[in-house]
Order: C-alpha cells, then sequence, then structure tokens
C-alpha cells in the first residue's frame, strides 16, 4: 500500500518464542524483556501479544536509559519448562528509496558536529573496545575515498558510509552461531566472518574511529522471500542488529552492514542503545544446578500481513497484571545460573 509519494507502508506481523528446557523443576528468577518496537513517524505500532507459561505473577514496566521499553516478567513457581511469545503487529512507512538530506557543512567529510549537539552525542562518539594494533583505524581508512562524482577530490560523508555497509556484506561471511556474547571488532576483522550483531559493532566502532556518533540497533528483519518475493536477505528467522549513524539535517540514519541496506526499509527497531550488551532481547536468572539446563530454542517469523484483519495481539498498549514486588533474596553466585544469552547468537537461518 503506498502512504504518501515516495513512500510505501506495509503492514507486517512479528513472533517471537524462546522455550528453555530443563531436566528437573527449577525456579525461575526475574526476566528481563525487550520485544516491544519503537513507535515513531515510519513505525506504527497496531498490536501487541504476550503469552508466557507457567503465568508469570506480574509483568512491570519501564523505560530504560534509552527509552527503550522494557518489561521485568516476576515468577513464583519451578518448572521444566518455560516458553516466552511475544507478537506484534506494525506498520512501516519507510521511503522507496533511501533520501536523508544532510547539511550541506556535513555533506562531505570530514566535519564537526555542532556544539549544541555534541553533549548529547559524547558517549556514542566514543570508542568501546581496545584497538591496540589499530586494525579497526586501519580499516575503516580504506573507505576514506574521494567521490569520483565531486570536484576537487571531496569526500562524500553518505557514500562514505554506504561504501562501508556494502564492504562488510561483501567482505565478510556470515555465520550464525550459538555462542553467548558478540566479538570484539578486532575478532570480527581477524575471523572474517560473524553474526549480524558482530557485523554491527564492527561498523559502529568502525565510523566512530572516523569521528561519527553511532548507536546500536536490535529489532527484526523482514525478508520479503517469505512471502514469496524475490530478495538476498541473510540474519532474518532471528532477532536481527544493525547501526545508526548520526548526519546533521538527517538525524539518525539505518545503516545494515549484513544486507547492506542504508535506510529503515525491512527494518524493525526494537532496542536503541550505546553498546550491544544494553540491547540483549530476553536475559533472566533460574535458580537450581548447572546441570539441569537442558538448552534453549528460538523462532521468529516476521510475515506481511495480506488482509485488513483485526491485530495479532491486543491494542498496543502494555497488559494489565499487577507490578512486581520486592525480589527475593538472591543467592551465592554458585547456586544461580544465567537464564538466557542474546537470542540474536542462537541458531538463525
Amino acid at each position: 500500500m503506498r502512504a504518501d509519494a515516495g513512500i510505501v507502508m506495509t503492514r507486517l506481523s512479528v513472533r517471537h518464542a524462546t522455550t528453555y528446557s530443563y531436566a528437573k523443576p527449577v525456579r525461575l528468577g526475574d526476566h528481563r524483556l525487550m520485544f516491544r518496537p519503537h513507535d515513531s513517524h515510519d513505525l506504527r505500532l497496531i498490536g501487541t501479544g504476550l503469552t508466557i507459561t507457567p503465568p508469570a505473577t506480574a509483568i512491570r514496566w519501564l523505560h530504560d536509559v534509552f527509552g527503550n521499553s522494557v518489561a521485568i516478567v516476576c515468577f513464583d513457581v519451578e518448572t521444566t519448562r518455560l516458553e516466552i511469545v511475544s507478537t506484534v503487529e506494525i506498520e512501516l512507512f519507510p521511503p522507496e528509496r533511501p533520501d536523508f538530506p544532510i547539511e550541506p557543512y556535513a555533506r562531505t567529510y570530514p566535519f564537526s558536529y555542532s556544539a549544541e549537539e555534541v553533549p548529547d552525542l559524547a558517549r556514542t562518539l566514543e570508542r568501546h573496545y581496545p584497538d591496540p594494533d589499530h586494525r579497526v583505524d586501519a580499516w575503516a581508512k580504506q573507505f576514506v575515498v574521494p567521490d569520483g562524482t565531486s570536484e576537487g577530490g571531496l569526500i562524500d560523508t553518505a557514500q562514505l558510509l554506504a561504501r562501508m555497509t556494502l564492504g562488510i556484506k561483501d567482505g565478510f561471511t556470515y555465520v550464525a552461531r550459538e555462542a553467548e556474547g558478540t566479538q570484539t571488532p578486532v575478532e570480527t576483522l581477524q575471523l572474517g566472518s560473524g553474526t549480524c550483531r558482530d557485523f554491527a559493532l564492527l561498523m559502529m566502532e568502525a565510523v566512530r574511529s572516523l569521528g561519527f556518533a553511532a548507536r546500536f540497533v536490535s529489532g527484526y528483519l523482514y525478508d520479503p522471500a517469505v512471502d514469496g518475493a524475490a530478495a538476498d536477505t541473510v540474519g532474518a528467522g532471528a532477532t536481527h542488529a544493525w547501526v545508526q549513524v548520526y548526519l546533521p539535517g538527517a538525524g539518525w540514519v539505518e545503516f545494515d552492514p549484513t544486507n547492506g541496506i542504508v535506510g529503515s526499509q525491512h527494518l524493525i527497531r526494537v532496542a536503541v542503545t550505546r553498546d550491544p550488551s544494553q540491547a540483549i532481547p530476553l536475559a533472566g536468572t533460574w535458580f537450581g544446578a548447572p546441570s539441569d539446563y537442558l538448552g534453549m530454542t528460538v523462532s521468529v517469523e516476521v510475515t506481511a500481513r495480506r488482509n485488513a484483519g483485526e491485530p495479532a495481539g491486543s491494542p498496543a498498549g502494555p497488559p494489565v497484571v499487577p507490578s512486581c514486588g520486592q525480589a527475593a533474596p538472591v543467592p551465592p553466585a554458585a547456586d544461580r545460573t544465567a537464564a538466557d544469552q542474546p537470542p540474536a547468537e542462537a541458531p538463525a537461518a
């Protein structure tokens, strides 16, 4: 459906299911969920649903330091299986082609952010990971080349960022893995491979090394091939990750280095943070022997809505449930086990 000149509206449904299995009944601690997309001018949240088995005793909603919507789920039960299913229906309003007007002074690189913006961008400008041999620096500088269409050997800012986005897509191998966490940028350069989270972190640190402000984004990716269209998309079937770069006049612009995408088309923002460790979709604790943990399965389905039926979930407001009370005392570290790792690192298509 066309919503406006140059903008095509797409209505999507997201189903994100996570299941944990245990050999013996374990006591569940609090779990932290980041499933609710960012409602904005280019993303309208139509409906949400949250099904938890066994049922939670309470759910408390909050906004984190970045303004992301977070649910704290409380339990008072022992179980051998925990299943959390989030359903979301949204409308996307991305432009057909990336079009972000940059202020004249920032259209060529290098440039400086204004004095009014620097205090608010400060932490997103800082490097967060060691690069003792300057490998990330050297890798990033290969994209700082004059634009052949510009006079005087000028370096076009948008083209520089687009070249780096495509450079990661074409120069690295996407490999899904079950291991917890995110590779450092140096590790990704050494291996020449990684997940979407690894590629997003590499690009974020690389553009920061060039003086750009950048943020990490976690969310979902719509693959048109799911609905029968021709597509060459990587990273669907799990949570996805990409980067935002702040450009004066254009604001925060999306770059997906895993797929070479510039702009927000097919990207569904859920969490926007300074570092990947702050954008874990699902994390929590359980109490029992380490050997009780049998494993986790994650399934993410993003499909286009073909008719104007009722939303998949409830209206877009959060469920009305009692607020969590004071958490139970936490036992010594030897008696508790982390319940989750980022679902983006789980088996993916």
